[in-house]
């Protein structure tokens, strides 16, 4: 036994002086460690900020042909520092799909309880395009609220007609989310509305063009919204009132006794296009460790060009969402790029697009890495960090993974940073589910999101340069920095908290 003791200690020590820890050395950073952080500078950042969040790119919509520019300029920046192209054919370019459909009314049809449904007239896709052929048995849920593990089991696999949604699209588009992710086929959602209100909205429905990912194919995430007098109608026929539905406390699932519904929506094809992810690739050090990768990744899109606010100015730049993590990912590149010996693992610099869309590129991307999914231990995003508070940085998902320990030490061991990488504070308006990381946290990979809040800029064109705080973006930039060498040399995978991987990979869990 002491035998055993002493060569497993033995082995542990030599783990710990193989890692070359940043973390821990003497409380000395290395020459070449120290030299790379300090090259992030607020001069550089301020400059290469101020060339993608200009007026010239129009706002970086998802496709453009602003967009196109700024993926070029970052791919020039990226042969500049001497990557490796980790896009098609041998570039620093991925391309991914984009539909522009139509609903096509006359080819579309509908059918539940027996009865003929007309599209554009008495249902309407409110989510998903393309085609779709659903049929199955019809389960009312009622109520307002999270869904009980009874209310989940009673949906799976059924086709579910919502008939107390409440009002405003976020709450719409969650509760869709949630029926959907606990198995419904499909939902209908029935919404008290008045016949003009019902008109003007299913006529703006039927005739509007939507862009998606992909090329052809049946749409999986298709849900419609249903006349209130057409529902009405149906449930009596099953003995069944609509109204005291709506007064159901809490949520309930109720069943129809026997109501089925077949659901075939068509849509016509109007264009299709392709935009741009920017994927540079710096090998490791360690030949038995580069062939492990760090991914670190912002969204480089924008929403373009809108309404003029009340200076005339259409051109929404995106400033801080998110030309200011864009520019982070952009620095850090350079800052390993630089070191004479690079850190142990790979490192993989992705600046995707469509994250506005419903993050387009980074699933995209996450469904056709350049490596195997696998072998990326880790995702650090940067998505927002160039306003508010000056000493404090958000990082979401800390609790889900070691990372977020790993984070704090480095927050200890660099006080110079002034910044302080606190939990959260915001769960109920789900961040977690609404940048980039997510669509790594999916494949199982751990991950962090670097975000500094929303503010009355945000998604306005006045989220300019100008209000950016450079400094504290740069101080953002080598906490990521710093935090990514760390992982990058530690002998040791990233883990999962275990519960989290089970909600939020196993199951699915939050969108």
């Amino acid at each position: 036994m002491k035998q055993l003791v002493v060569w497993c200690f033995t082995l542990l020590c030599l783990s710990a002086c193989d890692s070359e820890s940043t973390l821990v050395d003497g409380g000395q950073l290395s020459e070449d460690v120290l030299a790379a952080a300090t090259s992030i500078t607020e001069s550089d950042y301020l400059e290469k900020i101020s060339i993608i969040a200009h007026d010239s790119m129009g706002g970086r919509d998802t496709p453009s042909e602003g967009l196109n520019k700024t993926a070029s300029w970052i791919a020039s920046e990226f042969e500049r520092m001497g990557l490796s192209p980790g896009g098609d054919d041998g570039s620093f370019m991925q391309y991914y799909p984009i539909e522009t459909l139509r609903p096509a009314r006359g080819l579309s049809s509908a059918e539940m309880g027996g009865k003929g449904l007309v599209f554009g007239e008495e249902i309407v896709v409110v989510n998903g395009v393309g085609q779709a052929d659903i049929q199955g048995d019809v389960v009312v849920v009622a109520g307002l609220g999270d869904l009980t593990e009874s209310v989940a089991s009673s949906i799976d696999g059924k086709i579910v007609l919502a008939v107390s949604m409440a009002e405003g699209y976020r709450t719409h588009r969650r509760a869709v989310s949630d029926l959907r992710r606990a198995g419904a086929l499909t939902v209908l959602v029935s919404v008290e509305k008045n016949d003009q209100v019902w008109n003007t909205g299913a006529e703006v429905l039927a005739a509007r063009n939507t862009m998606r990912i992909g090329s052809g194919g049946s749409s999986s995430n298709v849900a419609f919204e249903i006349r209130d007098a057409v529902v009405e109608e149906i449930l009596s026929g099953y003995g069944m009132d609509l109204y005291s539905m709506r007064n159901t406390r809490g949520v309930e699932a109720i069943e129809t006794g026997g109501m089925q519904a077949a659901l075939s929506p068509r849509s016509d094809m109007v264009k299709q296009e392709s935009a741009p992810n920017v994927v540079g690739i710096l090998e490791g050090s360690d030949p038995d460790l580069r062939g492990e990768y760090i991914a670190y990744s912002a969204h480089m899109d924008h929403v373009g060009i809108g309404r003029p606010n009340l200076d005339l100015d259409s051109i929404y730049n995106g400033a801080d969402d998110d030309a200011s993590g864009t520019i982070g990912i952009v620095e850090i590149a350079e800052a390993f790029a630089s070191m004479e010996v690079k850190p142990k693992r790979s490192s993989i610099f992705l600046l995707v697009s469509g994250e506005e869309k419903g993050l387009w590129g980074s699933a995209f991307f996450a469904d056709n890495p350049p490596v195997p999914v696998d072998q990326i231990v880790a995702n650090l995003n940067a998505d927002m960090i160039g306003r508010n508070w000056s000493d404090t940085v958000v990082v979401i998902g800390k609790e889900h993974s070691d990372l977020g320990s790993t984070l704090n030490q480095v927050g200890d061991v660099h006080p110079e940073l002034g910044l302080a990488p606190i939990d959260d504070i915001w769960p109920e308006e789900r961040f977690y589910f609404r940048s980039d990381h997510y669509n790594f946290a999916r494949k199982g990979i751990p991950v962090l999101f670097f975000f500094s809040g929303v503010h009355e800029d945000y998604h306005q064109p006045s989220d300019e340069v100008e209000l950016i705080d450079t400094e504290k973006a740069t101080r953002i930039s080598k906490m990521i920095f710093y935090l990514g060498n760390e992982v990058a040399n530690n002998p040791m995978r990233p883990e999962w908290n275990p519960d989290s991987y089970q909600e939020i990979v196993v199951e699915g869990g939050g969108r």
